[in-house]
């Protein structure tokens, strides 16, 4: 029980820690965005040579944190690259306020597509290194941050009460516009009840007796992330002062010199499009 406490503990502070992390380098002057960038991909490397050499582990709980861990560190960089502009997509102009429908999910779609290709294109390389293998927390981290990360983004395209719109930096100002402001959508239930289940399934399978050391700690890794995607859902429609967490992670004003200012945008609901076409 208080391994399986660490563990929580351990991938709560390194959510919360990246995270931080991640806004404050992206509140920095873009002057200062290859720097971090390349910083990240020094990093990178050896989270690479991490989950290729622990792919064969699973004795104990060391492998799974490990490639856990070396995951996340992938992850960043990808957040990192969308965030600070480098990899996004074609369009990066704001949503025109006659769009509707499957004409504003296209558009929606090619402010970010390079980035989600780039993404999926990263899991497949990683799914074909640790193919055969018996370590796949790795695999199943990206997998798991990819879903939760897709699933909020519909959801904002679709339409929820609150958008965090404080955290996109000046350069991606235009992605508001996409944004639609309503008090629910037909995803956002389904989103909630699949992320509790998947995380009750994972944290039943961590603590169940006849589970492995390596194992149980996967799980349990797994099952606090989908509970960390689980409640950033729930971010999106409780009023919760949740960007107190990284109140630490915001520069002062004179270390964004240079910064464009942010645009003025069209009101969200004039790009806003009826949510059941989005499949349209």
């Amino acid at each position: 029980m208080f391994q399986a406490g660490l563990i929580v503990g351990y991938t709560l502070f390194l959510w919360w820690l990246s995270t931080g992390i991640i806004l404050y380098l992206d509140r920095l002057s873009p002057s200062t965005y290859r720097w971090s960038l390349l910083g990240a991909t020094a990093i990178l490397i050896p989270a690479v040579v991490g989950l290729s050499a622990t792919r064969a582990g699973s004795e104990g709980a060391s492998d799974a944190v490990c490639a856990f861990s070396c995951a996340l560190v992938i992850w960043g960089w990808h957040e990192m690259s969308f965030l600070m502009g480098h990899i996004t997509g074609p369009r990066t102009e704001d949503c025109p306020v006659n769009a509707r429908g499957s004409e504003r999910f296209l558009l929606a779609a090619k402010t970010l597509i390079y980035h989600e290709a780039a993404v999926a294109v990263t899991i497949a390389a990683v799914a074909w290194l640790t193919w055969g293998h018996t370590n796949q927390i790795g695999l199943e981290t990206l997998m798991l941050l990819w879903g939760m990360r897709l699933s909020t983004k519909l959801n904002l395209f679709l339409g929820v009460p609150r958008h965090h719109e404080d955290m996109l930096p000046d350069h991606l100002a235009f992605l508001k516009s996409y944004f639609r402001h309503s008090s629910m959508n037909w995803l956002f239930p389904i989103s909630i009840t699949g992320g509790t289940v998947l995380t009750g399934m994972l944290l039943q399978a961590a603590w169940w007796p006849t589970t492995s050391a390596f194992a149980s700690t996967g799980y349990a890794l797994l099952g606090t992330l989908s509970a960390l995607g689980t409640i950033e859902h729930w971010f999106l429609v409780v009023p919760l002062p949740d960007e107190a967490l990284w109140a630490w992670a915001k520069p002062r004003a004179a270390s964004r010199k240079g910064a464009k200012p942010e645009r003025t945008l069209p009101h969200p609901d004039l790009c806003a499009g009826p949510p059941k076409l989005i499949t349209s």
